[in-house]
């Protein structure tokens, strides 16, 4: 086992605090060298530093030969808590600590904020106080059209792969991370601003002493693009398996989603465009719902039941002209930038595939000329030997394998939900499994964020692979470990949602908000504890999982 994977960095000395929460919605599993050097280094870690200058920090406060923003350790993807917290604490409003509950949740072992005399810049807070005036005044964001029409353009114009040159290949990978970053920093922009609009609703309810509504205010708000392959693949569920339209459909579903799969940020993944396989058992899972039960009058009924909310909201502080104003401007930012948040990422994942697409017909080539084992060991290569792979392939063929199988043992390692300053030796980390939790009894309750409210009861399906959703059947309790958009068709068919990672904004919750699920994340060791097949009941509202039954038969 190697100490260190070949595209690590070193954590930085100035923000030292570093977490996998919200990143593993990202990357949750390794990245690859050509994942990490091209998509990572150059796009993701230099679009989030362009979005955090315009309003929340100075050029002069990172430092420019390394990268900060974004860890990669043990080549697992984490996010920088430090300077989220910084943003907390120059945003008007908002604390460091309600940043860390809205993008990171609670877990245990995060080391609380020790504040800094520099975190303190009146000069920056005047800018973000501005850009908190822009976005509350936002009734639209045309901008997150305008991105979705040139990824389109992009898109449409794709020449046909196999008929380019080698170099005209690798001229596309190098095209696409210049407008890839551009859609990074919108993605950070937007989402930054749906945290501050669910701050400020939440300050309103907890001073009229309902916190539990807040979340119930942002459920079901339409138009969430990480939900619409679920309406997708219900309808195609409803159709016979034996039916001719199945096939045409399923063709339909991936030119329209084929970007999206499980960790589909990685360009190593397989894709629901590139394997249909993962297409049909997301189908097949759907099959046993009854139709009455679709997504979309989940939807429905949320959404009217957060107007309803809204609206005694609104009666209660009718007198109050500051709150009122502050609660209703909060509620349409919140909605807005939620919604946008997910716009933004399906926007990057299908640019992020046109670069897929272009690597993955490179490394056809080169096995079919003998030079690769297989199409993903093009993946192994990192961005600056991309030239090298073109001339000398030949030299690549041992290192590839080498390296593959270097990445496929980082996928056993699990890794430490927190990295404070200094990152331990892989030949350290636990395994997977390894650190079995004693599992729950009946009449336990685990706890965590409440993410979508309701309560329902349902056998308990622990799913660790969106893939793999076979277990998981009309009625389940989905218990993931994190969930990605390729968790989302999953959601249909379940009574509840539970996570063991996440936040109030984060995936898991913003969909079960759309699609009316229960949901609770953030519960530590939930997929490991939660019997398989056990009796729970979720409470959405609460934020707990009560085990009624362990011995369920089920």
């Amino acid at each position: 086992m190697l100490d260190r994977w070949i595209v690590d960095v070193e954590p930085s000395p100035t923000y030292p605090i570093y977490t996998r929460a919200n990143a593993g919605e990202v990357y949750p599993d390794p990245v690859s060298p050509l994942s990490g050097s091209l998509v990572f280094q150059q796009g993701s870690e230099l679009g989030w530093r362009d979005s955090y200058e315009r309003y929340t920090m100075r050029a002069d406060e990172f430092d420019g030969s390394r990268a900060e923003i974004l860890g990669c350790f043990g080549g697992y993807l984490y996010l920088n808590m430090s300077l989220t917290r910084i943003f907390g604490a120059r945003m008007p409003g908002l604390t460091p600590e309600q940043v860390d509950l809205q993008y990171f949740g609670t877990m245990p072992g995060i080391p609380p904020y020790d504040e800094r005399p520099e975190d303190v810049d009146i000069e920056r807070s005047g800018a973000l106080g501005a850009w908190v005036g822009e976005l509350l005044a936002a009734e639209d964001l045309p901008d997150l059209r305008d991105d979705r029409a040139g990824v389109d353009k992009v898109v449409a114009a794709r020449p046909d792969l196999r008929g380019v040159t080698d170099q005209e290949l690798v001229d596309r990978l190098r095209a696409l991370v210049e407008p890839y970053r551009r859609l990074f920093d919108r993605h950070i922009t937007v989402s930054a601003a749906s945290g501050f609009g669910v701050s400020i609703v939440g300050q309103v309810c907890a001073s009229l002493g309902h916190p539990e509504a807040t979340m119930a205010l942002f459920a079901g708000i339409g138009d969430v693009d990480s939900a619409a392959p679920s309406y997708a693949l219900w309808e195609l569920s409803r159709l016979e398996r034996e039916s001719p339209d199945l096939a045409a459909g399923v063709a339909r579903f991936q030119a329209d989603f084929g970007s999206r799969g499980p960790n589909e940020w990685e360009l190593r993944s397989p894709t629901w465009g590139t394997d249909d396989r993962l297409v049909h058992a997301v189908i097949d899972s759907m099959r046993g719902v009854p139709d009455d039960d679709s997504p979309a009058s989940h939807q429905a009924a949320r959404a009217e039941e957060a107007d309803r909310l809204a609206a005694e909201m609104v009666a209660s502080i009718e007198g109050d002209a500051e709150a009122h104003g502050q609660f209703l401007a909060g509620l349409r930012s919140g909605r807005l930038h939620l919604a946008g948040r997910e716009r933004t990422k399906t926007t990057i994942i299908r640019l992020l595939h046109e670069q897929r697409l272009a690597a993955r017909e490179l490394g056809r080539r080169l096995v079919e000329r003998g030079h690769l084992g297989t199409v993903e060991q093009v993946f192994m290569v990192k961005a600056d030997e991309l030239d090298e792979l073109l001339a000398y392939p030949h030299a690549f063929t041992t290192l590839c394998a080498e390296r593959e199988q270097a990445y496929l043992e980082l996928f056993e390692l699990d890794p430490p939900f927190i990295i404070a300053g200094a990152v331990p030796p892989l030949r350290e980390w636990s395994r997977r499994g390894a650190d079995d939790q004693d599992q729950a009894a009946e009449g336990d309750v685990l706890t965590g964020i409440p993410g979508c409210p309701g309560v329902a009861r349902g056998r308990a399906r622990v799913v660790l692979d969106p893939a793999d959703p076979t277990s998981l059947g009309p009625g389940d309790v989905l218990i993931a470990p994190i969930t990605d958009p390729a968790w989302t068709p999953l959601f249909v068919p379940a009574a509840a949602v539970v996570v063991d990672v996440g936040a109030q904004i984060s995936h898991a919750v913003i969909v079960s908000r759309e699609l009316g699920l229960p949901c609770v994340v953030s519960v530590t060791g939930a997929t490991r504890r939660i019997p398989d097949g056990a009796l729970v009941e979720v409470d959405g509202d609460a934020g707990t999982v009560r085990i009624l039954e362990v011995d369920a038969g089920g």
